[in-house]
């Protein structure tokens, strides 16, 4: 990747004009009517517009709320989740009295209070290898707002099998990430990244935080996108990744060129179907999952275990290997912080104890199977991890602690 000048090319616009505006959106739209490279035609693209939304989430929030905005007429929501308190930080399109319910129902009834104008689709089902080219299918451009590598890979592959522009988005603590893959003009998400990094090795969102605005930053950008490939104007980012540091306010363009050796939009495809996404970025490494296996222990034992240990029947060291911010969120009690990067590069084996058992845990047994795999290859035969995590221990042992 190098840096890029601004280019002039333009791209055809996705959709075709609908036949005409009523008066009262004529009303709610006059200030995109009286732009220029907008107008009438413009505005009626976007009413003939529709556009899938993977995720009602960071980024999909804002995305949602302002594709609604400008008059989109079909929304396409694609989301399984329900609204947690956490997710209130960001997630700007559900409210406190939203909690525990479906945030693609909530979403919708949001986007209703937005624009009545929009035509609502709840898909309210997770994306998989079997429904994507379906649900897909019915839609001009796919917004994601996703958080993980399946089903970024999932998307990505999907929409190039059906020829579907596909804007994309990143965000984690306070950088983001976007740009446009469409195979047909450009280079696709796999020219990019070709294959998944390590699992454990880049944390999510709930792992390592994200500033709550940075989602309107990035999400803000994938709808001006949209609109500028929906209607045919501007420069869209097309071969074109721009990284957004918000501490620094920083932007930088850098260019993304099409790979001839692309395993799915290339010279000679090997990916034509849609595949096991969950197996091709590896939920948990071949390492991590064989030593958890016969060493993984539930909290309900943990917390006998702990009581053991005060006893003074079992020894033992409990260790956190989540990020320090975690930990003064919530942690189990009797446990030391040391965090997964340090397991890693070797550099907490140092301070492990030769005369006592290890117990590893983090949020929800990922991290904490990864560091296991280090420290059972480091000769800790008789070590261990909880299952389940710190999400586990608040949901059956002390449910008034906060889950992160």
């Amino acid at each position: 990747m190098t840096t890029l000048a601004p280019t002039a090319t333009a791209l055809p616009p996705v959709v075709e004009p609908a036949d005409s505006l009523s008066v009262d959106e004529v009303r709610r739209y006059s200030r995109h009517l009286i732009i220029p490279d907008v107008g009438m035609s413009g505005q009626k693209r976007l009413k003939n517009a529709r556009v899938l939304c993977i995720g009602a989430g960071g980024l999909g929030s804002p995305a949602l709320m302002y594709l609604a905005a400008a008059g989109v007429g079909t929304l396409g929501i694609l989301e399984f989740d329900t609204v947690d308190e956490s997710n209130l930080q960001r997630q700007i399109i559900h409210g406190q009295s939203d909690v525990g319910r479906s945030k693609a129902e909530s979403a919708r009834d949001s986007i209703r209070e937005i624009n009545p104008y929009v035509n609502v689709v709840v898909h309210d089902e997770r994306l998989a290898s079997s429904n994507a080219l379906r649900v897909l299918a019915g839609y001009d451009l796919i917004v994601d707002g996703t958080d993980n590598f399946a089903t970024r890979y999932l998307v990505n592959d999907a929409g190039v099998l059906l020829g579907k522009p596909y804007v994309w988005g990143s965000i984690y603590r306070f950088e983001g990430q976007a740009s446009v893959f469409w195979a047909e003009h450009g280079p696709c998400y796999r020219c990019l990244y070709p294959d998944p990094p390590p699992p454990g090795m880049v944390p999510s969102c709930a792992e390592g935080g994200v500033l709550g605005v940075l989602c309107a930053s990035i999400g803000s950008i994938q709808v001006t996108e949209a609109i500028k490939l929906l209607t045919g104007i501007g420069q869209p980012l097309v071969g074109t990744l721009v990284v957004y540091d918000a501490l620094a306010l920083e932007y930088r363009r850098l260019k993304v060129r099409k790979d001839p050796n692309c395993a799915v939009c290339g010279d000679r495809p090997t990916v034509t179907e849609l595949i096991d996404y969950e197996l091709f970025c590896g939920a948990i490494s071949t390492e991590a999952a064989d030593a958890a296996r016969d060493s993984t222990i539930s909290v309900v034992q943990l917390d006998q275990w702990l009581t053991e240990r005060e006893r003074g029947e079992r020894d033992f060291v409990l260790i956190d290997v989540r990020e320090p911010g975690e930990y003064e969120i919530v942690a189990i009690p009797g446990s030391v912080l040391i965090p997964k990067g340090r397991f890693l590069d070797g550099t907490a084996l140092g301070e492990l104890p030769t005369d006592r058992q290890v117990v590893l845990y983090c949020k929800g047994g990922v991290r904490s199977a990864e560091a296991l795999a280090v420290v059972k290859g480091a000769g800790y035969a008789d070590a261990v991890h909880v299952g389940g995590g710190v999400v586990a221990w608040v949901t059956q042992i002390e449910p008034d602690k906060p889950t992160d």
